[in-house]
């Protein structure tokens, strides 16, 4: 698609804010209007780099289940973190990449609460990393 839906969301968002806003009369609508453009110029955002932020979160969690996973003494979380660790994303539609990210963030809760409950350090310390490389992928900048 030319534009680009990103292209077209941060223009009218340009135009919002440069345009449309400072022509109202009402301070209200002013700030109303202010803040949908800057949503938009989120959306804008995040339209370029969602897929990629989810593909590599899934890949992320796959790999430490791989890689805890064969030190695991419950037999049941086991074979969960290795199923999962073999799985793929067979789309990179939004929709399935969260269902897919879902599905594998609560296996790495069961995951953690286990580390925890068995007091193993060094992997929970492992899924720390995971989850700060999460949180650093999913900061919110528009520059």
């Amino acid at each position: 698609m030319k534009p680009e839906a990103g292209d077209i969301l941060a223009t009218a968002a340009d135009q919002l804010m440069g345009q449309i806003a400072p022509n109202l009369n009402a301070h209200y609508l002013q700030a109303s209007l202010a803040v949908q453009a800057l949503l938009l110029k989120f959306a804008a955002h995040e339209y370029e780099r969602g897929a990629d932020i989810r593909f590599a979160e899934n890949a992320d969690m796959r790999a430490l289940f791989a890689e805890l996973a064969p030190n695991i003494g419950d037999a049941g979380l086991r074979a969960k973190l290795m199923t999962a660790s073999a799985t793929q994303d067979r789309s990179l539609a939004i929709s399935a990449l969260n269902a897919a990210n879902a599905e594998l963030r609560r296996l790495l809760i069961a995951l953690q609460i286990h580390m925890e409950d068995t007091g193993d350090r060094a992997a929970q310390k492992r899924i720390w990393d995971a989850l700060n490389t999460i949180a650093a992928r999913r900061v919110v900048s528009l520059f």
